[in-house]
């Protein structure tokens, strides 16, 4: 979901080739379906293996993994040195937020829930969405959309209030301000490619930055901060990173991109606020996570100012 942009007409032009998109039909719709499913599940398999080994070993790991097959594709799709040159800038800012994004992500599980984190990391289109107000042409906000961004703000304030009991648990605090970080750096990435000679690249060239500096900076942090030589390598570890690196880093984002390049990304950016709603689903029925009332009630405030901005 990096390269999500509104689509003001329907029709996009590129190398003097004019791609209608289309509206959404039962085919693409399923392929949503099952991207969104994937990505909700993505915070419970990493929380899920937490105790065998770290978030920032299993994202470090992840992204080297995903950064062997995107490379690949790029080279295949004829993107050369010569190109990794000639954006080199934009493509070290959007590689460092995205690392940002998913080291408060794995940071954040220590702390919170992955149903919390799932809430809270996809408030990025409304980051996105003021980001692009203010700093993008063309990309002003209508009135219908700030009121989606003030019942955005507001659930994300009913979110982190206090339980019924009256009390706040610090940690799950904590864990859920990193994850509105996390929102804050996807946003900040969004921005930097919308702003830069990237909006015009080929997704694999902008994926490939990304990994490729998210694994050559988490690398070493996992190692240096022992956690990646304390890991245990079970069976079910191999699998979560098979998940994470095969399925959502590499196979699930060029889904992603090939419907974005066929479709109205106005109605996939919908669509996608279902994400969320999976990872929330998941995260209580597979790891037994507690729901608190005003979390439930915060999270359907945000989900639905999502959906007004980006509609």
């Amino acid at each position: 979901m990096r390269n999500l942009e509104p689509d003001i007409a329907t029709k996009v032009y590129h190398k003097d080739v004019v791609f209608e998109r289309k509206p959404l039909g039962r085919r693409a719709a399923s392929l949503m379906l099952l991207f969104c499913l994937i990505l909700g599940f993505q915070q419970v398999a990493i929380k899920g293996v937490a105790e065998e080994i770290s978030p920032l070993s299993q994202i470090a790991l992840r992204s080297l993994l995903a950064a062997m097959l995107v490379i690949p594709c790029a080279l295949w799709q004829g993107i050369g040195w010569r190109d990794v040159r000639a954006h080199w800038r934009p493509g070290l800012l959007v590689g460092l937020g995205f690392t940002s994004e998913f080291v408060f992500l794995a940071w954040g599980l220590h702390y919170t829930l992955a149903s919390h984190m799932s809430i809270f990391l996809y408030t990025a289109p409304i980051f996105a969405a003021l980001g692009l107000h203010l700093m993008v042409p063309g990309e002003q906000l209508a009135q219908r959309q700030w009121w989606g961004i003030g019942l955005a703000f507001t659930g994300m304030a009913i979110a982190i209030a206090p339980g019924q009991a009256g009390s706040m648990d610090t940690e799950i605090l904590i864990g859920d301000m990193m994850g509105i970080v996390a929102g804050l750096s996807w946003a900040a990435t969004t921005v930097v490619i919308r702003r830069s000679s990237l909006s015009e690249q080929p997704a694999e060239l902008t994926l490939s930055y990304q990994l490729s500096v998210m694994a050559l900076l988490l690398l070493p942090a996992a190692l240096i901060s022992g956690q990646l030589m304390s890991a245990q390598f079970t069976s079910t570890v191999i699998l979560s990173l098979g998940f994470q690196s095969i399925i959502v880093s590499f196979g699930a984002l060029l889904l992603w991109f090939s419907l974005l390049r066929s479709y109205r990304a106005s109605q996939l950016g919908v669509f996608s606020c279902l994400a969320p709603l999976f990872g929330l689903l998941f995260g209580t029925l597979l790891l037994n996570e507690p729901l608190s009332f005003n979390f439930l009630i915060g999270g359907v405030a945000i989900m639905l100012g999502i959906v007004v901005v980006v509609r």
